[in-house]
This record gives structure tokens, C-alpha cells and sequence, in this order.
């Protein structure tokens, strides 16, 4: 299930990515959809958390995406594209903490260490890249010629922007989930 998972993800961001925006624009929507539907349905456990937990979750993601895409928007240099090299790195050592708290029991120190890294280091993680994928469709939009040989496609531009709210959706969901926002 998680391979036909991971080929259903991968399959359908690529059919995305291979359609031309300019040549078949209903086409290419219709595949945004089909794929984020496919990431939906990844997403769609998250449900057994409850409504009002994830409205909550929701609305703090809201927060978080805005609140980085302003400040990256309004930066007054292009600094957060400089940080595609540590961005790389980190994220090796959240995938590296996620399959590695998948195999060690959270009870332990050091499960729970690699759970912490992967919820905790995975959101910060995530914010950054929310910060470099913000500036980098605004370069992206700002330096391409219209008349190019390369046209500009707003939803490639964005899938990253789109990846990135939904990791942060889910480590706020399971942030809170664990009891972070529950009052005794």
C-alpha cells in the first residue's frame, strides 16, 4: 500500500509537470485537480484526529503560510534563495528521523528524540522551504520573458508552495494532536 501510495504521488505530480500551460490549460487543471485529489486522499487519515482539531490545525496553518509568504514576498533581497544547500541537508535528516521513528518506539529516548526531529524539526524545516519556494516563484515570475522560449507556468511554480503548506498542515495536526493544545 505505501509503494502504490508513494507511484500514485510521484505519477500524478509528474503528469502536472509534463502538461503544458499555454498549449492545454483545461487539460492542465484537470491534472492539478486529479493530484490533489491523489494528495487528499494521503492526507484524508488525519480525519480520525477529529473536526475541531483540524479546523484548529487549519487555521494555524493559515497563519504560519501566510505569515512566511508576506515576509518572504517583502523581503528586500532575494537572501531565502540562498538557502537551497542547507534546505537540502535538512530535509535528509527529517526523512532520515521520520523512517527511523517508524522502526524505534517513541517510549524510548531515543525514539523519541527522532519523533521530536521529524514533527518539531519537519515544521521548521517546511517554514524555510515555504520561505525559498515563495521567492522563487517571485524571481521566477519577474525574469522569465513573456515571449521566451521558456513560457512561465503558474502551477509548476507553485507545486512547492503547495507541498510545503501541507507538511506544515501535518505537523501542526499531529503537534496537536500529541496533546500540545489540550487543556487539563
Amino acid at each position: 500500500a505505501i509503494g502504490v501510495t508513494f507511484a500514485a504521488m510521484i505519477g500524478a505530480g509528474m503528469l502536472v509537470r509534463s502538461i503544458s500551460y499555454q498549449d492545454s490549460p483545461i487539460a492542465k487543471h484537470a491534472a492539478w485537480m486529479m493530484h490533489s485529489g491523489v494528495m487528499g486522499a494521503v492526507v484524508a487519515p488525519l480525519t480520525f484526529l477529529g473536526g475541531p482539531l483540524l479546523v484548529r490545525a487549519a487555521w494555524y496553518t493559515a497563519g504560519i503560510v501566510g505569515g512566511l509568504s508576506t515576509v518572504a514576498m517583502c523581503a528586500p533581497s532575494e537572501k531565502f534563495l540562498n538557502m537551497g544547500g542547507p534546505l537540502g541537508i535538512g530535509l535528509g535528516f527529517v526523512l532520515a528521523s521520520s523512517i527511523g521513528s517508524m522502526f524505534l518506539p517513541p517510549t524510548s529516548a531515543f525514539g523519541a528524540g527522532l519523533y521530536s526531529v521529524a514533527v518539531y524539526g519537519g515544521l521548521v524545516l517546511f517554514g524555510m522551504f515555504l520561505l525559498y519556494d515563495t521567492q522563487l516563484v517571485v524571481k521566477r515570475a519577474e525574469t522569465l520573458p513573456y515571449y521566451g522560449v521558456t513560457k512561465y507556468d503558474p502551477i509548476n511554480a507553485c507545486m512547492g508552495i503547495y507541498t510545503d503548506t501541507l507538511n506544515i498542515f501535518i505537523r501542526v495536526a499531529t503537534m496537536l494532536a500529541g496533546g500540545g493544545g489540550v487543556r487539563k
